[in-house]
């Protein structure tokens, strides 16, 4: 997570996202610099714009859970984030009819004495 960490303060303060950047910026941090994930987010990062792409996440609501990978594209991504959503949302029903279950065989007892 460290690296786009980096890369979202490379791109804050305006600078290239390069992988000499990117390591310098690690670096600064403290981080042990794997130079291949450096490669690779530098080439994942090559086309897209990060301004868009943080403003789209900031409009997706937050969910809990998931797999924790980063969706590939912005489609997956809001599959993804519906697909968590109906998750949730089935979860919390389950619990809700589990509650209500319970609730209705306690009276019972008293009825049938």
């Amino acid at each position: 997570m460290e690296y786009v960490y980096a890369a979202l303060i490379l791109n804050e303060s305006g600078e290239e996202i390069n992988e000499d950047n990117l390591t310098d910026v690690l670096e600064a941090a403290g981080v042990d610099v794997e130079q291949s994930r450096v490669k690779a987010l530098v080439a994942a990062l090559e086309d897209v714009d990060i301004d868009e792409a943080v403003e789209e996440a900031a409009a997706v609501p937050a969910t809990t859970g998931g797999s924790g990978g980063a969706p590939e594209s912005a489609d997956e991504g809001d599959e993804e984030a519906e697909e968590a959503e109906e998750e949730a949302e089935a979860e919390a029903d389950d619990e809700d009819d589990d509650e209500d279950e319970g609730d209705a065989g306690e009276g019972l007892g008293e009825l049938f004495g």
